[in-house]
């Protein structure tokens, strides 16, 4: 299951706005945890708050879901997902979901993404449902970690694009 770490595609409008969180946390020590019991860092949620006021970041919900999860602030990030009723909205619900351990919740979240979505094929030796089992049955396997952050880079470059 292992995967290539893809890189991050923003455009440079987002790319300077978010070169801080990149900086202070950078994409290879992010979401280190597949369950999280708490937020990283006080410091980069407050870095995550003032960066998503940006006024240019208004128009990227999506993108907003995907930073509180980089920083782990599963709270901020489901009370985005759950208000996009789209397949991306529905995949960061079951992203979060699955990082806090609700393992069947996330299926469903999964489920409403469908079943192929373009996000999928992106990502070698990803299926989204084998994740949350696998997740499920080794919280702390480190190959698991790396799709995870591939997941989320895909994602997130997904999002930026349409």
């Amino acid at each position: 299951m292992m995967c290539a770490m893809q890189t991050l595609e923003l455009p440079q409008s987002l790319q300077s706005i978010l070169s801080p969180l990149f900086d202070a946390l950078p994409l290879d020590q992010a979401m280190a945890a597949l369950i999280v019991h708490q937020p990283i860092s006080q410091q980069l949620t407050q870095l995550v708050g003032k960066l998503v006021s940006d006024p240019a970041m208004r128009d990227y919900p999506k993108l907003q879901a995907a930073l509180w999860l980089y920083v782990d602030e599963l709270d901020r990030s489901h009370q985005i997902s759950q208000h996009l009723k789209d397949a991306e909205g529905s995949y960061w619900h079951g992203i979060m979901h699955r990082r806090e351990g609700d393992f069947s919740n996330s299926h469903y979240w999964f489920h409403n993404a469908g079943a192929n979505h373009r996000v999928y094929s992106q990502i070698q030796g990803y299926d989204p449902h084998q994740l949350i089992d696998d997740v499920q049955n080794n919280p702390t396997d480190p190959k698991l970690v790396e799709l995870q952050r591939s997941e989320w880079i895909a994602l997130v470059n997904h999002c930026v694009s349409i």
